[in-house]
């Protein structure tokens, strides 16, 4: 069993906010997800581990935006799944050692902070996607909250974008 590879593809303000302080990212409108090699890491991963809230915001689109499983990490059940998607709740190691066990290859990480800052306190994030954004959103919702463990990274590709944004690639130094 080799234990897949995680990645995160997420977009940020240069202050390091993932969304307002309210859940919304209309400030990503202007910058369309493609310009950042979206597609291409949807075709590349198996299976995609999102945060409750990230998942209702995304329930919330007019259309679900998956067509692999996808896994939220969450306390409470989930009412009225659309296909493929599971709740997990417990131990995040657990999880990961249980999706090791499936057989994934690439399971992508979409979020939010807390998902985020426990996957890397147990070693499971290896790739860290960015579009970064040329807004100083000041309150919001932090891709790193507090108590996140130092994560030392390696840049592997970085390419400026329309508007100003940039397209940042990094993975965990080995």
């Amino acid at each position: 069993m080799t234990d897949p590879i995680w990645h995160c593809h997420i977009a940020m303000s240069l202050d390091g906010k993932i969304a307002r302080s309210d859940g919304s990212f209309d400030w990503l409108m202007p910058y369309p997800p493609q310009e950042f090699d979206i597609d291409a890491y949807h075709a590349e991963i198996d299976a995609v581990v999102m945060g409750r809230d990230t998942y209702e915001i995304e329930r919330a689109m007019p259309e679900w935006p998956h067509a692999k499983p996808v896994f939220v990490v969450t306390s409470r059940p989930i009412e009225a799944a659309p296909p493929l998607v599971e709740a997990r709740s417990g131990d995040l190691l657990a999880i990961a050692d249980g999706l090791s066990a499936r057989g994934y290859r690439k399971v992508g990480v979409e979020g939010g902070g807390q998902l985020i800052r426990g996957l890397i306190a147990i070693g499971r994030l290896d790739v860290l996607e960015m579009a970064i954004i040329p807004l100083v959103l000041g309150d919001g919702i932090p891709l790193f909250p507090a108590g996140t463990p130092e994560l030392p990274l390696r840049m592997v590709k970085c390419a400026p974008k329309s508007e100003g944004a940039l397209h940042v690639v990094y993975e965990k130094a080995k």
